[in-house]
């Protein structure tokens, strides 16, 4: 390809990991067994990696005993505790399947993923605040509530034969509340029908390639997708993140992003497992003053966290009150991280090597990374350049050919952190990866001559206003640059006189007041007229997903509803 083209490719040093993550586990165990590999702040648990290994181990041998193994698939419906991660490095230990089930899915979003995903067995917690998991579970399956642990038999899941009860608080608690429920501490019980040497075998037996997780998509619009992920994709993902971060055996990555999604699993505690780092298990789920604390008590060297994380720990009243002047480093990605944010983070929270990633579930998931090498202007501004070994084009919408440097297209991905596929549907793996293996973004954004690639937004939240494209992302990053600005959302609604008109909504920083006419004004001269917002409302907060995206349809429908609503007033 031609220097004047958007592509580019990395063949970095060092090479790929061709191992299995059972494989890395035992690799950096044998090197550090003392050094901790877990903390748990709500469960006041800690574990060196000897004492992980050995847990895992046990976990793996019990899944074993009840007839688990290489390809099965096993879901896990629960907040952040150690269990998670214990369940997460047992069923790759096997070779099984790890579902990941978003804490926040009610009735009809589970049967949705035990479902689409086949699931045989489901580990989950009793309850989290006011979700009740055991009742949803046993409305959608009342066989539970007659049958014996091992013998369960569902006509609406015909392929789930066991469900695992855990308590995080005490794991080994010996209250079932419905019949048909295994409890933890028989799982354990189970592992001394397996040995060791059964486990070997089993593990040794196993291939870097093969599927090892399903993660479903954040579900903005619509159902989510099954991404099938295998030991290649994440554990290489997760190591050359680590790479970029300088991270090593010395680091403590304090974690407030949940388990269950990409950013959580293979970002924080892949990442730490891979170099020897320690996971510190902030808070069951996210909680501003919990993830501080967490950081200043265990003198974390790293945090990691999608935007609005970040501005609800720098808003929170005890930020100033604590000590986190051991942060050094961390990666901000989920959503479009706004320059000015990152500076404050660099500056506030001692963060000077904070990172940028960019990707998404169907790439394991970072394809791009800024490092703290690059110049302030390209940490703050663009998501770095792509991961060793991995490919990046940007490509023109019509005709799919590689655009110029600095024009924008579509960012496409190829290499080794490409999905195997979503699971069961073909057709829906043909839509996002091409013939020659390219997975289509859906995100729009331009490529330097470096290959450093600044995203514009996503083709759907694309606004054409009269003939002329306008991208939300850089009116926010625009007014968020307002001091009394804590956070905005910018979109189209119908109109129709010039097809689409751009709609703001703006929350604003706590204890300040804004007006439509302040924020207008401050946009007068400084971003061209078409992309001053037509509506401009303030909200005390957004609708977003659990792990902190902003759900624009959501906030579209309500607007065109009010919208039209005034207009039939009028």
């Amino acid at each position: 390809m031609g220097d004047n083209l958007s592509y580019f490719r990395t063949d970095g040093t060092p090479p790929l990991l061709e191992q299995t993550i059972p494989a890395r586990l035992a690799e950096i165990a044998d090197r550090f067994p003392e050094q901790e590999a877990v903390v748990s702040i709500p469960q006041g648990r800690r574990l060196t990696y000897r004492e992980l290994t050995k847990a895992v181990s046990e976990l793996a041998r019990g899944l074993m005993g009840l007839g688990f193994g290489k390809g099965k698939r096993i879901g896990i419906w629960s907040t952040n505790n150690i269990e998670w991660l214990l369940i997460q490095l047992a069923t790759a230990q096997i070779g099984a399947i790890l579902v990941n089930i978003n804490p926040a899915y009610r009735s009809r979003e589970l049967a949705f993923a035990l479902q689409r995903s086949e699931v045989q067995g489901l580990f989950l917690i009793p309850s989290f605040k006011t979700s009740d998991y055991v009742a949803m579970l046993t409305e959608l399956v009342p066989e539970l509530l007659h049958s014996s642990p091992d013998t369960l038999a569902s006509n609406e899941f015909p392929f789930l034969r066991r469900v695992v009860l855990y308590e995080a608080a005490d794991p080994m608690a010996t209250n079932r509340p419905v019949p048909g429920f295994t409890l933890w501490g028989e799982l354990l019980d189970g592992a001394a029908a397996v040995n060791e040497a059964e486990l070997t075998i089993c593990t040794s037996s196993l291939d870097p390639r093969e599927p090892i997780n399903i993660q479903y998509t954040s579900g903005t619009t619509g159902f989510p997708k099954a991404v099938v992920l295998s030991h290649r994709n994440i554990l290489n993902n997760a190591y050359f993140s680590a790479l970029a971060m300088h991270f090593c055996e010395l680091d403590r990555l304090c974690v407030p992003v949940p388990f269950y999604h990409c950013f959580g699993m293979v970002l924080a505690n892949l990442l730490c497992l891979s170099v020897g780092a320690c996971i510190v298990i902030a808070c069951e789920h996210f909680e501003a003053g919990q993830v501080l604390a967490a950081a200043a008590e265990e003198h974390c060297t790293a945090i990691h966290g999608v935007p609005t994380m970040f501005i609800a720990e720098l808003e929170h009243p005890s930020f100033n009150k604590l000590d986190i002047t051991s942060l050094r480093t961390g990666i901000m990605a989920g959503a479009p991280c706004p320059p000015s944010l990152m500076q404050r983070v660099m500056r506030d929270m001692h963060c000077s090597e904070i990172l940028i990633g960019y990707g998404e579930t169907e790439a394991s998931p970072l394809t791009h990374l800024t490092t703290p090498e690059d110049t302030l202007a390209r940490r703050i501004n663009t998501v770095g350049r792509n991961l060793p070994h991995q490919e990046v084009k940007v490509v023109d919408l019509a005709s799919g050919s590689t655009v110029r440097l600095g024009e924008v297209g579509e960012i496409c991905f190829r290499g080794y952190h490409i999905m195997q596929g979503y699971y069961h549907d073909p057709e829906a793996t043909g839509k996002a990866i091409d013939q020659e293996g390219w997975l289509h973004s859906g995100d729009l954004g331009r490529m330097d001559r470096d290959g450093y690639v600044q995203i514009t937004g996503r083709l759907k939240e694309m606004i054409i206003r009269g003939g002329e494209n306008i991208y939300p992302r850089e009116i926010e990053d625009y007014l968020f640059t307002h001091p009394k600005v804590a956070g905005v959302a910018v979109f189209g609604v119908p109109d129709d006189f010039y097809g689409e008109e751009i709609m703001a909504w703006i929350k604003p920083r706590s204890g300040t007041a804004l007006s439509e006419e302040e924020i207008r004004a401050f946009c007068r001269d400084k971003i061209a007229h078409y992309k001053i917002p037509r509506y401009i409302w303030f909200v005390e907060e957004f609708p977003m997903t659990v792990t902190g995206k902003l759900q624009k349809y959501k906030m579209r429908e309500q607007a065109v509803a009010r919208l039209q609503q005034e207009k039939g007033v009028s």
